[in-house]
């Protein structure tokens, strides 16, 4: 026995050693790991956080001499050694996803993830049909647009297909529906059009559509229900209409229903439904449902979402207790259902489970004393003719979120509010209030981050804030006095809202404090004066105004590092400086008004183009500007030039709770008048303002490139030349003034064909010859006329001779032969600006591809 036990343990230790001694074996397939590298080498991946540090991306851990299997984001059959999974989210892959691209000879993966690579970028080639033996595809938030292909029809084991997130455009392809596996469909957030596609309806195996967020239109289908194993349906935010059909409600595994933000009318039918209802979620917010809310709701006694805002009831008595079975609800929002009834908000007191309540917009009777659910956490009463604060609100000891703004609230503050242990977003706005009960200090021992308290009576003293503030609005209030130098302290601030006050002094040194967070400062019409101190300018900044103030000298050119800035709005103050041509560096520019200071001296940039990629509106009215604009001056403003989606940063009825409800405001001169543009107005308008200052010379040519351009004043300078012929381009233009300057020559009869063209203005010039007789001319007012010798014809009284009119004729087909000519050279070189940049970078690239790392590296965080 021992010899049998000596052999054995021999045996054993000599085996191990054979083991353990040799090499690991290597999984994957030279082909497989070959066609990983290559994938890797056809994306640039550098990046950086906004810190500066690297970031860390899992291709830049791969390494050549390892097995590929244990790669990052890779996985592998251990059986074949072939690639079967391949995970690169949020890895930075910077460039075009190519049709010959290594990617698609990994023909065994069954698992594609690349979502947050934003900028991955192109068409979805149709060899994406390579990897015919997908499962997963995962494409979601990159930059890639286009139609989707057909070939992805022929991705028959797919089972989920993500691509959300993308600029997709199209109608979606007919092969859609040989997917007859595909049990999750993510195609959201796209730009997708055209009814609703049909061939969805013969894939059974759906589970999960979501197609909000698109630009899909007409009716639904009546037969939803053969998508018999549905449970989520997601649809928003489109352009369907007609009736919701009742088979939706029809389907057994149906969970939720978010069908808000579409046109759907008619009344809602959700059918027989004879066992429980499974669904748990039903949003309809924002459509045109009108006539009572059906007595069918009650049969949905599982619901715990539930949202019928914009309901139009047409004024008719709601039955609230049709609610009341509901008794799972977690979310309820039956705001601004346009309902005469009164109701009392006891009614929701047995929801024992209701975390969120928006009544808003209701006639609400508050009957004291009174007891919510205490789960509650979001209750928003805006809006309901309130007139005292309500004292229940004293239980709610998790109550985060509570929004009493617009309705008839006077007196004071009760400072038990801020003793609320949960209390983080308090908007109290558009009431009458005049001040804080208790000290002053006694909102400081709260934990709030987000306090709205615009367009009331406050006035002094100025509130102390929690340190934990991130917005504060305290907008159209009468606090006066400096800007209290505590609010230097609060290093989270984000916005700061102090617009239409009486605030005087100047603007504290001390905002340097908050250079890391603030993104959003207006301090509009106060009387502000003094310098605007360059270390109080923070490089997070999105929006600034500080219009209507009194401030003056330079302007603080450490606004250069504000490369999030879309809004700078500096009217009508003091400030003594040249054209801020360095502005030309801020990517994300869209409004600059700098109407009503000093400014003086040229515009045209002494060190090349000045391009505005993304400006929408220009106002650099009533300054002291002088010189001549170059002919190409307008050639790079892309925004102005073609349509671009507008994306409006001002927060819906649904958004901006967690920011506050700010509003970007500027004056404009129009037709004439001087308006204010607030909010959205910002999304409608592409002007161009340059009157009351001192230009000579003509006219630049390129302004006929600004196609999308809707308001132009030139007025009130000394502009010389010819009125051009390029400006009949501007079809979308409503309002032209190029009155009060030197203009000569005829009035180009072009301009009579610009259909949206209401108003113009000729006055005041050298102008001679027929006034043309087109129907949008003639309609003018006589005044847009006047002070032009040479002018004749209606709605003048002087009569033009008929050798005048033939002269007029000819000069008008040899001026537009020459400027047809001069056109054509400045649209060739804004058609050229685009790959000459391009080609530009690419040249950079390749010489500075050569140098050290660390060279590359800075050209790129610049670039």
């Amino acid at each position: 026995m021992m010899i049998i036990w000596t052999l054995c343990l021999i045996f054993f230790l000599s085996d191990s050693t054979l083991v353990f001694a040799s090499p690991a074996k290597h999984l994957c397939r030279p082909d497989q790991k070959d066609a990983l590298w290559k994938f890797k080498s056809e994306f640039y991946v550098e990046g950086f956080h906004s810190d500066g540090t690297p970031v860390n991306k899992k291709t830049e851990r791969w390494r050549n001499n390892t097995d590929c299997c244990s790669w990052d984001g890779v996985s592998c059959d251990p059986k074949k050694g072939v690639v079967v999974k391949l995970d690169l989210e949020d890895s930075f892959l910077n460039g075009p996803l190519r049709s010959n691209s290594s990617l698609f000879r990994l023909q065994h993966l069954r698992s594609l993830n690349l979502d947050n690579n934003t900028n991955l970028y192109g068409d979805l080639p149709d060899s994406i049909s390579n990897l015919k033996y997908l499962r997963v595809l995962s494409l979601a938030r990159c930059n890639l647009f286009g139609k989707i292909p057909s070939s992805l029809g022929n991705l028959s084991h797919l089972t989920n297909l993500g691509l959300s997130g993308n600029g997709f455009t199209g109608e979606l392809p007919d092969s859609m529906g040989n997917l007859n596996r595909l049990r999750e469909l993510r195609l959201d957030n796209n730009k997708l059009g055209g009814n609703f596609p049909l061939p969805l309806l013969n894939l059974t195996e759906l589970t999960f559509i979501y197609l909000g967020s698109n630009r899909f239109q007409g009716m639904l289908p009546s037969n939803m229900s053969s998508l018999s194993k549905l449970v989520s349906f997601h649809i928003e935010k489109n352009s369907f209409h007609g009736s919701v059909p009742s088979s939706l409600f029809m389907i057994p595994s149906i969970s939720e229903l978010a069908m808000g933000s579409n046109d759907f009318s008619g009344t809602l039918e959700i059918g027989n439904i004879s066992s429980p209802s499974t669904l748990i979620a039903l949003s309809l917010p924002e459509n045109n449902f009108k006539g009572p809310i059906p007595d069918s709701i009650s049969k949905l006694v599982g619901l715990f979402y539930l949202d019928l805002a914009l309901w139009n009831t047409e004024k008719a008595t709601v039955d609230f207790s049709v609610f009341l079975p509901l008794t799972s609800l977690i979310f309820l929002d039956l705001s601004y259902i346009n309902t005469r009834s009164m109701f009392d908000l006891s009614l929701f007191s047995s929801f024992m489970l209701l975390g969120y309540l928006d009544l808003s917009g209701n006639n609400l009777k508050i009957s004291e004393p009174l007891s919510l659910p205490l789960p509650i956490g979001t209750l928003a009463l805006s809006s309901c003719k309130i007139v005292e604060f309500p004292k229940f609100l004293q239980n709610q000891t998790i109550l985060l979120y509570l929004d009493l703004s617009r309705n008839q609230i006077e007196g004071q503050v009760p400072e038990w509010l801020w003793s609320l242990p949960e209390l983080r977003y308090v908007n109290i706005s558009q009431n009458s209030f005049s001040g804080f009960e208790g000290s002053a200090d006694v909102i400081q021992r709260s934990q709030m981050l987000l306090l709205d308290i615009s367009s009331n009576e406050f006035h002094d003293p100025f509130p102390l804030l929690p340190n934990t503030t991130k917005f504060f609005l305290g907008s159209n209030n009468r606090f006066s006095g400096k800007i209290p130098r505590e609010t230097c302290g609060l290093v989270s601030l984000e916005s700061l809202v102090l617009s239409n006050n009486n605030f005087n002094g100047s603007i504290p040194r001390c905002f340097e404090h908050l250079s890391t967070s603030l993104s959003v400062l207006h301090l509009r019409n106060n009387s502000l004066s003094g310098v605007f101190p360059e270390e109080s300018i923070s490089a997070p900044l999105r929006s600034l105004d500080v219009g209507g103030n009194k401030l003056s000298g330079k302007l603080p050119k450490s606004l250069i590092n504000c490369t999030s800035l879309e809004f700078l709005n500096l009217e009508d103050n003091n400030f003594n400086d040249t054209f801020p041509h360095w502005l030309r560096f801020l990517p994300n520019l869209q409004i600059l008004v700098l109407r009503y200071n000093e400014f003086h001296g040229p515009i045209s940039s002494p060190g090349g183009s000045l391009s505005f990629p993304k400006l929408r509106i220009f106002d650099i009215s009533e300054n002291r500007f002088t010189g001549v604009l170059p002919s190409d001056y307008f050639a790079g403003w892309g925004a102005m030039s073609s349509v671009l989606d507008i994306v409006d940063r001002m927060p819906s009825r649904f958004e901006g709770r967690d920011s506050g409800n700010y509003r970007n405001s500027v004056s404009m001169t129009a037709k004439g008048l001087t308006m204010e543009l607030v909010g959205s107005g910002f999304t409608i308008y592409k002007t161009i303002d340059v009157s009351g200052n001192r230009f000579q010379g003509d006219i630049p040519e390129s302004i006929g490139l600004l196609k999308e351009l809707i308001v132009l004043n030139m007025s009130n300078n000394a502009f010389t030349g010819h009125i051009l012929l390029s400006l009949a381009n501007l079809s979308n233009l409503q309002s032209l003034d190029l009155s009060q300057n030197r203009l000569s020559g005829r009035i180009p009869p072009e301009l009579g064909k610009l259909t949206f063209l209401a108003w113009m203005n000729f006055s005041y010039n050298n102008l001679e010859g027929p006034i043309p007789q087109g129907t949008q001319i003639q309609s003018q007012n006589i005044s847009s006329f006047a002070e032009n010798p040479g002018l004749c014809g209606a709605p003048l009284k002087e009569t033009c001779g008929k050798k005048e009119e033939e002269a007029t004729e000819q000069e008008q087909d040899e001026e537009k032969e020459e400027e047809e000519g001069q056109a054509f050279s400045w649209i060739a070189a804004a058609i050229a600006y685009v790959p000459g940049v391009i080609c530009g970078l690419t040249i950079g690239h390749i010489l500075f591809s050569c140098k050290p790392y660390w060279f590359v590296r800075i050209f790129h965080s610049f670039t």
